[in-house]
């Protein structure tokens, strides 16, 4: 965000602002004392800046998680105190908004070509891509609404697909709405199935036993459930040797069922825009 850009954004941090804690705004308030009296805080502040900042602090949320996510964490790892952050950042909540906006600048920029669903495609496998690269924004990317530089630029750039094949706006922010949900859903829905490895995995070492020895377990109440004759259907499921949740095949997955979201939106794109429609 370029320095020059600093009034035109000012709303972007309104949501920064209304989350500072009690702490926060006492610190805000010391701060701006020390700015009308162009005083600075001991500390960094001179050399540091606020993209270094954004960037170390996504560095350590992507190896730590999202509850790394702190002023005193943040200035720890840049070597200085967290009232030199406060002279740059005004809250945990405003560096987390501009943490969401860094990550949403890396989404591969590719112009409309006219193919609606070539289109519709490249982005949806650049935004699994962007998520599945930071694991800890989950969490709180449906909860924050997208109004920074970059999340606007790609919900633009996102538009432009439909506007470059001239389908109605409400048409478009429907189906543009439908790809971006079946997304953000089918990454939660892989970390899922990660997590759920990973407690068997804890499972098994809290228990003394071996992968090995977990899985003969596992599939012994997979024998009885077949042997039940309760779930025909689910038993029919597990003859055929499918996981459903294996994580070698989540790329294979997550294709197939963006392919099948694609192709019902080109049908409706077609006949939406079909003569007389």
């Amino acid at each position: 965000m370029a320095d020059d850009d600093e009034d035109f954004w000012a709303p972007f941090h309104l949501s920064g602002r209304a989350g500072r804690t009690a702490q926060e705004q006492r610190i805000q308030h010391r701060m701006q004392g020390l700015r009308d009296h162009g005083k600075r805080p001991p500390g960094r502040t001179g050399t540091l800046s606020r993209d270094e900042i954004v960037r170390t602090a996504i560095a350590v949320a992507d190896a730590e998680g999202p509850h790394s996510i702190s002023m005193r964490r943040i200035a720890r790892e840049l070597n200085t105190g967290a009232m030199s952050l406060y002279w740059h950042v005004s809250s945990k909540d405003e560096l987390l908004d501009l943490m969401l906006d860094a990550i949403h600048g890396e989404l591969i920029e590719t112009a409309a070509t006219g193919d609606v669903r070539a289109d519709l495609r490249a982005m949806a496998l650049s935004q699994r891509a962007m998520l599945r690269r930071h694991n800890w924004v989950m969490p709180f990317i449906t909860g924050r609404p997208p109004m920074g530089p970059n999340s606007l630029r790609n919900i633009e750039r996102a538009l432009g697909i439909f506007a470059h094949a001239q389908v109605p706006g409400e048409t478009a922010m429907t189906m543009l709405t439908s790809v971006i949900t079946y997304v953000i859903g089918a990454v939660g829905r892989e970390q899922q199935e990660e997590r759920s490895q990973l407690d068997q995995d804890r499972a098994g070492d809290r228990l003394g036993l071996s992968p090995e020895e977990m899985h003969e377990v596992f599939w012994e109440f997979m024998q009885r459930i077949m042997e039940s004759g309760r779930y025909p259907n689910f038993t029919e499921m597990i003859k055929t040797g499918v996981d459903p949740d294996a994580l070698e095949s989540q790329d294979e997955r997550f294709e197939f069922g963006l392919d099948c979201l694609l192709d019902g939106i080109v049908t409706r794109l077609g006949r939406s825009l079909a003569p007389g429609a």
